[in-house]
């Protein structure tokens, strides 16, 4: 079984902390980590009716049930257990009394602040990362990991990625989505998702798309907010601290899993990627999310922002850490090119002073001529836990 790094953090929030949370999408292992990490702990499961509806009819015997500490998934399934564990928590004091999973963001988060505010430390668990793979042993080329993604389901049943994310897109994407929203366009909905998937790291204009799908700019940015919740995308928002008017402030989409996004592009295995006119998004999607991996790995918040002049220039990964900021270029090139610079030095020259200047890319470690470096996409949370 291939260890996750985020194990640490966890073990170290439940001794310190009545429950601890852990968020992210599904199949990203929130369950396996869980009971890896605490298999003495009871375990329920409230995407099972039977132990739902214990749940919602008597709490208590749900507690006798599964006594505490337990493990309790899918928590966003009956939010008003949520006060109940209030009352268990408050009645028995101590840490560790409860693990709780979920995948639907705000509906969790909304319950989690009103029930357990001060006692429970929340987890954002996404799938695998290439540093994951590799201590496992696990080695792909940069297009191996863009058509293979990172489920866990890829690499622990070795099933095909194509079977993998097309049933995760029908299983779960589209449940997900129903539960929260009544998507009445079933295939307006789909075609919305892949066009997504033809924009990755692009900053997405709802109201042009909204003639290609064939519903509201309005209902788009619903779908697109619904998305985000159920952590299909991650929204990397503009950095323009101080900065006035000169800046695009759009958020930029990014799939959370690369392979879905590749999936629903029709790329059917490996040596299709990089003679895909999207690569060179496809692998910024891939550098940012194990970027972010990084961080939530760490249990510290995202910190990742992009930098985009009026004029069109940009930094396409900004990292926030101690109030400054590290500039990070993503190339899919295995040459080095010293003009990938360009528009870090400018944004140094004319605007603020950056911490570091990095490209991320598909060749070797390397200077920069004038300061900085080349770094290895297989490097990248190496290199993001490096500025602390």
């Amino acid at each position: 079984m291939i260890e996750r790094e985020i194990a640490n953090k966890l073990k170290l929030l439940v001794a310190t902390f009545p429950v601890v949370t852990i968020e992210g999408p599904r199949q990203s292992g929130k369950t396996t980590l869980a009971k890896m990490v605490f298999p003495e702990y009871a375990y329920a499961n409230l995407e099972d009716s039977a132990t739902r509806r214990l749940a919602e009819s008597d709490p208590q015997a749900f507690f006798e049930k599964f006594p505490c500490p337990a493990i309790i998934d899918e928590i966003q399934r009956v939010p008003d257990l949520l006060s109940a564990i209030q009352s268990e928590v408050d009645r028995r004091g101590g840490n560790g009394l409860f693990v709780l999973t979920g995948s639907h963001q705000p509906r969790l988060r909304e319950g989690v602040s009103q029930s357990l505010a001060g006692r429970t430390a929340l987890l954002t668990l996404l799938p695998f990362s290439i540093r994951e793979l590799g201590s496992a042993g696990i080695v792909l080329s940069r297009d191996e990991y863009m058509f293979k993604g990172f489920l866990p389901a890829v690499y622990d049943r070795n099933q095909d990625p194509n079977d993998v994310y097309e049933a995760y897109y029908r299983t779960y994407v589209e449940k997900d989505v129903r539960q929260l929203i009544n998507v009445s366009h079933q295939r307006e909905f789909e075609l919305f998702l892949r066009l997504l998937a033809g924009r990755v790291g692009q900053i997405v204009n709802l109201e042009a798309m909204s003639g290609e799908v064939g519903v509201s700019a309005t209902t788009l940015k619903e779908w697109l907010s619904v998305l985000e919740a159920s952590f299909v995308l991650f929204i990397l928002q503009p950095y323009y601290n101080n900065f006035g008017k000169r800046f695009v402030k759009s958020p930029k989409i990014y799939f959370t899993d690369v392979g879905l996004a590749v999936h629903l592009l029709d790329i059917t295995n490996p040596s299709q990627v990089a003679r895909d006119p999207l690569i060179g998004g496809l692998f910024e999607n891939l550098v940012v999310v194990e970027a972010l991996k990084a961080r939530l790995n760490r249990g510290v918040r995202a910190g990742l922002y992009y930098i985009r002049g009026k004029s069109g220039s940009e930094i396409d990964l900004v990292v926030e850490e101690a109030r400054r900021i590290h500039g990070i270029e993503i190339k899919s090139s295995k040459t080095p090119d010293d003009s990938f610079v360009d528009n870090m030095n400018k944004f140094v020259k004319s605007v603020a002073p950056l911490e570091s200047k990095s490209v991320v890319y598909s060749g070797d470690d390397w200077p920069i001529a004038g300061g900085g470096r080349f770094i290895n996409f297989k490097d990248t949370a190496k290199h993001i836990d490096a500025m602390k």
